[in-house]
């Protein structure tokens, strides 16, 4: 069963968007939120913002990417970055592995991987164009 849980902002002021719209899907997401919330580098923050069109490698039709957080925050010199972040397993970035699973577990993860990849590089591009960071944070990040 998935996880999910409804965050409101201790300073809500810092929040981009409705506050009472926030659906992390995940523990690390709620962490990430909390963090996020109460850091004071953190100038403002957004859940879900952004929709990003891709290409799916499963369809080849156009689908959208929304990553986790759109966030602006101060970098050690004082100047303000805009930064998407995307919240995954670290098992979930890279190539699946082929020991001796099950063939249906082999194709779903690979299927996620191929997705994952496409989403991501829509995702680069339209950093790149906007001069926004993109980033991707696994537990190594968050923990």
């Amino acid at each position: 069963m998935a996880y999910k849980t409804k965050y409101i902002p201790n300073n809500p002021t810092k929040y981009i968007g409705n506050i009472n719209s926030i659906l992390c899907r995940s523990l690390w997401e709620r962490r990430f939120c909390k963090y996020l919330d109460s850091n004071k580098n953190i100038v403002r923050w957004a859940f879900e913002a952004i929709r990003i069109p891709y290409v799916s490698p499963m369809d080849n039709k156009v689908h959208f990417y929304i990553p986790d957080f759109l966030i602006e925050a101060k970098n050690k010199d004082g100047i303000v970055e805009t930064m998407l972040i995307e919240i995954k397993p670290l098992k979930q970035t890279k190539q699946p592995e082929h020991n001796k699973k099950h063939k249906k577990t082999i194709l779903m993860e690979n299927m996620t991987y191929a997705i994952n990849t496409a989403k991501w590089e829509a995702a680069k591009n339209y950093c790149t164009e906007k001069g926004i960071i993109f980033k991707i944070l696994t537990e190594q990040d968050l923990f």
